[in-house]
């Protein structure tokens, strides 16, 4: 895919774009050369003296525990270390969803963050306390590496943070393309179709939709995914869940949401083991045919990439299906992105880290370690021609006019940390979707007072 053309996508995933001037760096005149002082019986040619090497810098990065995203760092490492070497990377992870939340919120309040750190852009950013908390990366030169539509991701108070250390994703359904081939079945643009699919899948014995509630971030797909949806319905209800003038619990669009994760497990079409399961079994399954639609980030390509490469081509890519199949649209999340702690004892080599990664050589890396898995937001970094086929899939949303809208947490500050746990009781059939929308609202309320909204 050409530049101008990725440009093109990333275009419309935001609302604005604006134009890029690359940063030039000074070259520096090599030094002249110089001749040894003359001495009695030297040889021809003389070794300059051995002078002591000096010990590397040495930097933590702080990231969760997903396969995907430990193989990228590691390639990450590697690559920056061999052009850097003077500074060694040492790689700490954590696990993934609430329990990582917090890990990362204390070490930041308790001074023992790691020097650089990977996380959530957008409503979780604004958790952090990035004045208090985080080195201010505005004025970087790498700063001109990343297009304009990342950096209010990654902004409080007009000071820009961090740099995108990923693709951007759709959230939807990944889903079998052998199983969906089997039954004669068609991808679906619309919520009954998909159901019609799901008790079609039912019918012939097989799991129609895998669910990983061992991960529990994995749970919130339903609910987060059909943001687009409740978009198309409700143009400006980000504006007003912002400003305390609507709810999920009492906006029947946003309500939806988690009605439609209740009807899943009426239906009776999950796996088994969906309690216990784990976000490794989910693309396993998927992957291998075991269940047919599996709700996630397009993240997991990657994933699929690595651990099941022979059967990559099998897997294809639908966004979260609505209402109205003739306003089926793909709800888009910006890159996780990676951060610098304030109380860093090497700001210099981790901005030389993070300037890295920003580069057309970090998204080189990142791609060696899991494939090309969506539209990077580094000036430079094109996909490959031959992408898997649920990248295929995901592209042409971009292409039509309002076929994407940013997720919920990229255009309101408040995304409640209990959601996860929230759609795990929904998901499971131990609370109903009516409830659970009302209390995923005092949830929202809890955090919107922590932030100190107007409103609240």
């Amino acid at each position: 895919m050409s530049t101008k053309k990725l440009y093109n996508l990333l275009a419309i995933l935001m609302v604005t774009a604006l134009a890029i001037s690359a940063c030039g760096s000074a070259a520096t005149e090599a030094p002249a050369a110089t001749e040894a002082p003359a001495a009695t019986e030297a040889p021809a040619a003389t070794e300059a003296a051995p002078t002591e090497a000096m010990e590397p810098v040495t930097i933590t990065y702080f990231i969760d525990d997903n396969p995907t995203n430990v193989a990228s760092a590691e390639n990450q490492i590697a690559a920056f270390e061999a052009a850097n070497p003077g500074i060694k990377v040492e790689l700490e992870t954590h696990p993934g969803g609430g329990e990582g939340d917090n890990l990362v919120k204390t070490r930041l309040s308790t001074g023992e963050m790691a020097d650089v750190f990977r996380y959530n852009s957008g409503a979780k950013f604004q958790e952090l306390n990035p004045e208090q908390n985080l080195l201010d990366l505005t004025d970087e030169a790498f700063q001109a590496n990343v297009i304009d539509s990342f950096k209010p991701v990654v902004t409080a108070n007009g000071r820009i943070y961090g740099a995108p250390e990923e693709a951007a994703m759709g959230g939807g359904v990944l889903y079998n393309k052998k199983i969906y081939a089997e039954l004669g079945l068609s991808v679906p643009k619309s919520w009954a179709e998909f159901m019609a699919n799901n008790e079609a899948i039912k019918a012939a014995g097989k799991v129609a939709v895998i669910q990983t509630f061992g991960d529990t971030w994995t749970s919130q797909l339903f609910v987060l995914a059909d943001y687009y949806n409740v978009q198309v319905a409700v143009p400006d209800f980000a504006e007003k869940y912002t400003a305390n003038q609507a709810k999920y619990a009492t906006t029947p669009a946003a309500l939806k949401s988690f009605e439609r994760q209740e009807e899943i497990f009426k239906g009776g079409y999950l796996n088994p083991d969906f309690g216990a399961a784990k976000f490794d079994d989910g693309i396993r399954m998927v992957a291998l045919g075991e269940g047919a639609h599996y709700p996630m980030l397009t993240f997991a390509i990657g994933a699929i990439a690595q651990n099941y490469p022979d059967n990559l081509a099998d897997v294809g890519f639908f966004a979260m299906p609505g209402d109205d199949a003739s306003k089926n649209g793909l709800t888009v999340w910006m890159p996780a992105a990676i951060y610098i702690s304030k109380n860093t004892s090497h700001p210099e080599e981790a901005k030389k880290f993070l300037a890295f990664v920003a580069s057309t050589d970090g998204c080189d890396a990142r791609s060696g370690a899991n494939g090309a898995t969506g539209p990077y937001l580094i000036k430079g970094c094109e996909l490959p021609a031959d992408v898997p086929p649920a990248v295929a899939d995901l592209l042409p949303y971009f292409q039509i006019d309002g076929g994407t809208a940013p997720a919920l947490e990229f255009l309101s500050p408040i995304k409640g940390p209990s959601l996860e746990q929230i759609t795990v009781e929904v998901g499971s059939g131990i609370r109903s979707a009516t409830d659970a929308a009302a209390l995923y609202d005092i949830d929202v309320e809890k955090q919107a007072q922590q932030l100190g909204l107007p409103g609240w």
